[in-house]
């Protein structure tokens, strides 16, 4: 049986889009405390299917597929620029196709403006009326008003007309900064993306026996499966070392592991591998909110994963892909790796910002594992020694060099030199990940 959250979620997805939500709703609706609606609500916030706004409220959105993430809803431009809600509030879940600038006169406007984009314009009412005219939504910066007809066409039409207080430059740069980071989380792989599902899952049931361990791992080769209860949630893992010795009608409850890592559909594919490195494990459960079992990852999923962001070309950029972009080999000497330091690497003062310092040591190092170990690396521990702070435009020389290496662990110590002179030390402690 559903618990009252998930009740919750599956009336808010079963809402048409649009629709306005609110606690004290959901609450008398569902017969739940106000504190269960607002969590679940919440939730579906974070899940993409609700979106708040202040001054307007909570409204049920279409949820975006991730190949559609970069694109916009009005309520989320509402809330990007601080705006406020003049009218057509009914169309505030409506994605934007692409935003317009109206510095240029009426028919010209007019070849521009078309349906699902947004006009930014400041207070031009007959720029107003002919851009709801065309389909099309509308930013008016500077904080002014617009004309009460106005208002009333945007809610016939359903077309969100919003005013910022921002100039129009201001505000092109807020909404297009805010597409930048969607695109850098459509980058972002999940186990979701990843993940081997339910249907096509091995798993146990607690009442099994030894016997049905021996069958699954002939079949898969697995020696690691979940263990789940009559209603499907994770109880356990049981592996190989659980069932030595047992007999084949042993309970598989009496031998399995209890509370096992497990990852949700929305956990990293960097936190998912971490994990499976840190605790030595080759298959991990996916499970939902409430611990029912969606599926399974595996090293191989995550391996696999891990290889193909390497060879695809970067949309959006972070900082971890500018010092990656700009750590070159040196011709100098090999194993050895060279940066000059550019302006989004530095802290206020100018200098090289200790956080990319360490970026630079642990990228130098990972791309030496792999180029003499065939290995990627997950760093447990790293010490670093700052000794002489290093200006922009300097250009550094990264010299990563093993101490110790075994199957599953590396020790590497790490010289960044700026001309002669060193500028900073590192030790760094790895788990390794074999190709």
């Amino acid at each position: 049986m559903a618990t009252k959250h998930e009740q919750i979620i599956q009336h808010i997805i079963s809402l048409d889009i649009g629709n306005k939500i609110s606690v004290r709703q959901i609450a008398k609706q569902l017969n739940v405390s106000d504190g269960t609606a607002y969590r679940a609500i919440k939730e579906a916030e974070n899940l993409g299917i609700v979106s708040t706004i202040e001054r307007v409220g909570t409204i049920r959105i279409e949820r975006k597929k991730k190949e559609n993430i970069e694109r916009l809803t009005f309520a989320e431009v509402v809330n990007i620029i601080d705006g406020q809600v003049l009218g057509g509030r009914e169309g505030l879940h409506k994605t934007l196709n692409k935003f317009v600038i109206g510095a240029m006169e009426l028919d010209a406007m007019l070849r521009y403006t078309e349906a699902g984009s947004l006009l930014i314009v400041g207070n031009r009412t007959e720029a107003h009326e002919l851009a709801l005219n065309e389909g099309a939504a509308v930013l008016i910066t500077g904080g002014f008003d617009t004309e009460e007809h106005i208002k009333k066409l945007a809610d016939e039409k359903r077309l969100p007309i919003i005013s910022s207080s921002y100039d129009s430059f201001t505000v092109a740069a807020m909404i297009n900064r805010a597409i930048y980071d969607q695109l850098i989380k459509k980058e972002i792989v999940f186990a979701g993306d990843i993940f081997t599902p339910y249907e096509k899952s091995y798993f146990l049931y607690a009442k099994d026996t030894v016997g049905k361990w021996h069958e699954l791992n002939r079949e898969s080769t697995h020696a690691r499966f979940p263990v789940v209860d009559e209603k499907n949630k994770v109880v356990g893992v049981v592996t190989a070392k659980d069932i030595l010795g047992k007999s084949e009608d042993t309970i598989i409850d009496r031998v399995m592991s209890r509370n096992p890592a497990v990852a949700q559909r929305k956990t990293s594919l960097a936190s998912a591998a971490h994990t499976m490195v840190w605790e030595g494990i080759e298959l991990m459960p996916v499970v939902s909110e409430t611990n029912e079992l969606e599926g399974i990852l595996s090293r191989q999923d995550v391996l696999k994963a891990l290889q193909q962001i390497q060879r695809q070309p970067q949309i959006g950029e972070t900082i971890d892909d500018t010092v990656s972009k700009n750590l070159t080999a040196s011709e100098a000497e090999d194993g050895t790796y060279q940066t000059r330091i550019v302006p989004q690497m530095t802290d206020q003062l100018g200098n090289l910002s200790n956080g990319v310092f360490t970026m630079l040591m642990t990228e130098a190092s990972r791309r030496m594992l792999s180029h003499t170990k065939k290995a990627d690396m997950v760093v447990e521990n790293l010490n670093v020694f700052f000794i002489k702070p290093v200006q922009i435009d300097s250009n550094l020389i990264i010299k990563p060099q093993i101490l110790e290496v075994g199957r599953m662990f590396a020790k590497i110590d790490v010289e960044v030199l700026n001309g002669r002179k060193i500028v900073g030390k590192g030790l760094i402690m790895a788990q390794l990940i074999s190709r």
